[in-house]
C-alpha cells in the first residue's frame, strides 16, 4: 500500500511532539523538525535536547475530571490516545490532587516513543523562515520560544505585530538541604492525587514578622531588567513573585504561600501567618521546586532571599529560578477553526503561540492539529469537537471568542482552559426533598455536570471521525 505524502511539523515540544504522534497514530508519514541539538543552536528556556522538555513546572495541575477544568482536558485527552498523558502517567510523582511528573523521565518517554515509531522521522534542524512550498501540509509548533528568522517570516506574512508576555520560572531544591525539623509533608486538605499520595508537598510555615521581613527583602532584591521588553504585559497565570509583592504586601500570602488547609504537626494550635510548599520534581524524589514561586530576581540574590524562608535556610538550589519572553499569534484575526493560517492555508499552529496558556493546553492543540491535519491528508476532513468540550472551547476562544475594546481593538489574551470558557449548564437549586442546596455544592455539582457532557461529547466527536 502506498504512504500519503508527509506532514511537517516544526517543533518538538509537547504540542509538537503530541502532534507528531496523532499523525503516525492515524497512518500518516510525519517529520518532526526540532532545532535542538543542532551544534550552536539554542533556546533561552531549555536546557536538553530532549523533546517535550518541560522548561517551567512539572505539574499538569488537577486531575479531578469532575470538578477541575484541567482534570477534564486530561480526561479528554487520555480518550484521544495522548501521547503526553501516557508518557506523564507512566512518570507521575507525588503531588496532591495534581499530575505532575519526573521532568527528565517523561522527557525521556516521549521521544523514544516518537523515535520508535516508523512513521516519524525527526530531523534536527532549523526551520529559518516560511516552510519550503512543497511542504503542503505543516503544523507550526515552535511554541513560546520561536526562533527569530521563523517569527518574522510569519510577521511579515501576516502583517500583524507579535503579542508577547513575559514568563518566570521558580527555583529548584535539593531535597537533602530542606530542615525537616521546620518543615512538613502534608498536601492541602490532606487531598490525595493520581497516585494516591495526600502528603506530596513539603510546607514552610512563617509568622507575620517572617513573612514581613521576607516581602520587605523581597519587594527590595535587585531584578533582571530587560529593556527591550518593557512594553510586555505579564500572563496573569505565572507572574513572578516580586510582581505579585508589588501589587500588595497581602497578596502572596493570599496566592502561592496561602495557609489554608495545612496545619503544622509540631504546633497544631497555631495557624501559620504564610506557608511555603514545595511539589516533587523527580521520581527519586530528590529535587523539589518552589510552587509559584517564579522569579525575576538577579541569581546572585535569588539563594539569599529564599534562604529566608524557614526550612530552606541552608537550601542547595539545583536551578535558579529564570525569566523569558513568549510570543503568541493574534489568532482570532489570524486562525481559522482548523487552526489555519487564513493567508496561507497550509500552515496550521498549535501550542501556546496560538495564545493557550499552559503544558496541558498546548499539548491539547497539539492533539488537535495532529488530528486536523491527518483527516485532511487522508481526504476525510475533520471538524473541531464541539464547544460542550474542554478542547473544543479552547479552539472557540483563540478562534473567536476574545473580546474587543474601544475602537475594535483586541483584548485577545493567553487563557488556560477553565469552565467559564463552556457554554453554561444550570445546575438544581434544591434537592430531591425539596432542600435548598447550598450555592458552594451548587457550584460543585454544575462542574460535574458540565464533565460529564464534555466527556459524553468528545467521545461522540472522536467516534464518528
Amino acid at each position: 500500500m502506498t504512504l500519503p505524502s508527509p506532514i511537517h511539523v516544526i517543533g518538538g515540544g509537547l504540542a509538537g511532539s503530541e502532534a507528531a504522534w496523532q499523525i503516525a497514530s492515524a497512518g500518516v508519514p510525519v517529520v518532526l523538525h526540532e532545532m535542538r541539538g543542532v551544534p550552536g543552536v539554542k533556546t533561552d528556556a531549555h536546557h536538553t535536547d530532549g523533546l517535550a522538555e518541560l522548561v517551567c513546572s512539572n505539574s499538569f495541575r488537577s486531575d479531578d475530571w469532575e470538578h477541575n477544568a484541567v482534570g477534564l482536558l486530561h480526561a479528554e485527552m487520555r480518550a484521544l490516545d495522548s501521547l503526553i498523558m501516557s508518557c506523564g502517567d507512566a512518570h507521575q510523582v507525588p503531588a496532591g490532587g495534581a499530575l505532575a511528573v519526573d521532568r527528565d523521565g517523561f522527557s525521556q518517554a516521549v521521544t523514544a516513543k516518537l523515535e520508535a515509531h516508523p512513521l516519524v522521522t525527526i530531523v534536527r534542524e532549523e526551520i529559518a523562515g516560511l516552510p519550503p512550498e512543497e511542504w503542503d501540509n505543516v503544523i507550526v509548533a515552535t511554541g513560546p520560544l520561536t526562533s527569530p528568522a521563523l517569527a518574522e517570516a510569519i510577521l511579515k506574512l501576516t502583517g500583524e505585530e507579535s503579542l508577547s508576555f513575559f514568563d518566570a520560572i521558580a527555583p529548584i531544591v535539593h531535597a537533602d538541604s530542606i530542615d525537616f525539623d521546620i518543615a512538613w509533608r502534608q498536601s492541602r486538605y490532606d487531598k490525595e492525587g493520581p497516585g494516591g499520595d495526600a502528603a506530596a508537598y513539603v510546607n514552610c510555615p512563617m509568622d507575620k514578622a517572617q513573612y514581613e521581613a521576607f516581602i520587605d527583602t523581597l519587594l527590595n532584591g535587585p531584578k533582571a531588567e530587560f529593556k527591550e521588553w518593557e512594553n510586555v504585559p505579564y500572563f496573569d497565570g505565572c507572574l513572578p513573585i516580586e510582581v505579585m509583592a508589588e501589587r500588595g504586601r497581602e497578596t502572596l500570602r493570599h496566592g502561592p504561600m496561602k495557609p489554608v488547609g495545612l496545619t503544622n504537626p509540631r504546633d497544631p494550635m497555631v495557624k501559620s501567618y504564610a506557608i511555603v510548599q514545595l511539589r516533587q520534581d523527580n521520581a527519586l524524589g530528590t529535587l523539589f521546586n518552589m510552587v509559584g514561586f517564579q522569579t525575576k530576581l538577579k541569581h546572585g540574590a535569588q539563594a539569599e532571599v529564599f534562604r529566608m524562608i524557614p526550612g530552606l535556610q541552608d537550601a542547595q538550589f539545583a536551578r535558579l529560578g529564570g525569566l523569558h519572553r513568549n510570543t503568541f499569534l493574534n489568532s482570532p484575526k489570524l486562525l481559522d477553526r482548523q487552526l489555519r493560517l487564513k493567508a496561507m492555508p497550509r500552515l496550521r499552529f498549535a501550542g501556546q503561540v496560538t495564545g493557550v496558556e499552559g503544558y496541558v493546553e498546548s499539548a491539547a492543540m497539539g492533539l488537535l492539529t495532529g488530528r486536523l491535519a491527518a483527516a485532511e491528508r487522508l481526504g476525510r476532513p475533520l471538524e473541531a469537537p464541539p464547544v460542550h468540550t474542554a478542547m473544543g472551547a479552547l479552539v472557540e476562544h483563540i478562534t473567536g471568542g476574545h473580546l474587543e475594546g474601544p475602537g475594535g481593538i483586541s483584548k485577545f489574551q493567553p487563557m488556560n482552559i477553565n469552565y467559564g470558557l463552556l457554554p453554561p449548564l444550570e445546575a438544581p437549586k434544591v434537592d430531591e426533598a425539596g432542600v435548598k442546596i447550598p450555592l458552594k455544592e451548587r457550584g460543585r455539582a454544575k462542574k460535574r455536570l458540565m464533565s460529564l457532557r464534555a466527556v459524553e461529547a468528545l467521545k461522540a466527536w472522536r467516534d464518528a471521525a
